[in-house]
């Protein structure tokens, strides 16, 4: 049995089927989406004065992951439209291209990743702050004390909310520190758990990265096994390219407000 309104449009919405479950599926993904942005929103709001960070994120990097996938929204468009033109190579050459992008920018995630799990912030029983990124780590915890040391590439600053307003207070210039173990009240890197900020960039950022890698494997699956349909049913083919390149211009379009809210403001 056929199934109905895979390339027709329905007569109730006008559009087919793949289109309107595509469409309701976006709709959810605004919500979730809409519901993370304003915990953002009201977090940053009731934020203590000064101690909201700023400047935490490397903006250049930001701004090529930005071109990156951006680029890849015009690979998923050139795609569709040489399906439409009935030119398959092109086809083929340009979701490859989408591909790889994708994947560029969940390595340069990765890389900004990597960077907060290495940046390490010391409380000192002197009260001063040790921060910077780890070269050397012996150090050993035994019960509530260290003991060892441990070596950053970082300053020391007599304040915290020095480290958190990166636009106020400019960071001087990084040497290489001894941190002892015998002088360690707390330490921790910059993951998720290091306070309410890196919480919510990791959930979003995080989240977004799913995203991507999910419609990446997506559209690998239609430029790999799933092109077969070409040569039995090419318009409707042709339709899920552009269900999927609808999925793809929503992600894009997520990065667009997640990288002014985070690395910018």
């Amino acid at each position: 049995m056929d199934i109905p309104y895979t390339v027709a449009p329905r007569q109730d919405t006008g559009l087919y089927n793949a289109k309107v479950g595509i469409w309701l599926f976006l709709a959810s993904e605004v919500m979730l989406f809409g519901a993370l942005f304003s915990s953002y929103i009201l977090l940053r709001v009731g934020a203590q004065e000064e101690m909201w960070p700023q400047g935490w994120l490397n903006v250049p990097v930001g701004t090529a992951n930005t071109l990156v996938l951006i680029t890849s929204s015009i690979t998923t468009v050139m795609a569709w439209a040489s399906l439409k033109m009935n030119q398959f190579n092109k086809f083929k050459f340009y979701h490859a291209c989408t591909i790889l992008l994708a994947f560029t920018f969940v390595g340069i995630k990765s890389y900004e990743y990597h960077d907060k799990f290495n940046h390490y912030e010391f409380t000192l029983a002197n009260g001063t702050f040790a921060d910077g990124h780890m070269h050397e780590n012996h150090l050993k915890q035994e019960g509530a004390a260290w003991t060892g040391y441990a070596i950053i590439e970082g300053h020391v600053v007599t304040e915290e909310a020095e480290l958190y307003n990166l636009k106020k207070h400019k960071p001087a210039a990084h040497s290489e520190i001894r941190v002892e173990g015998p002088q360690i009240k707390r330490m921790g890197n910059y993951g998720p758990w290091h306070n309410t900020y890196t919480a919510i960039y990791f959930t979003l950022t995080g989240l977004h990265a799913l995203h991507v890698i999910g419609g990446a494997l997506v559209i690998g699956f239609l430029w790999g096994p799933g092109s077969k349909m070409w040569k039995t049913d090419p318009e409707r083919f042709t339709n899920r390219i552009e269900i999927s390149g609808l999925f793809w211009h929503f992600v894009d379009l997520v990065w667009i407000f997640l990288f002014p809210v985070l690395y910018l403001l």
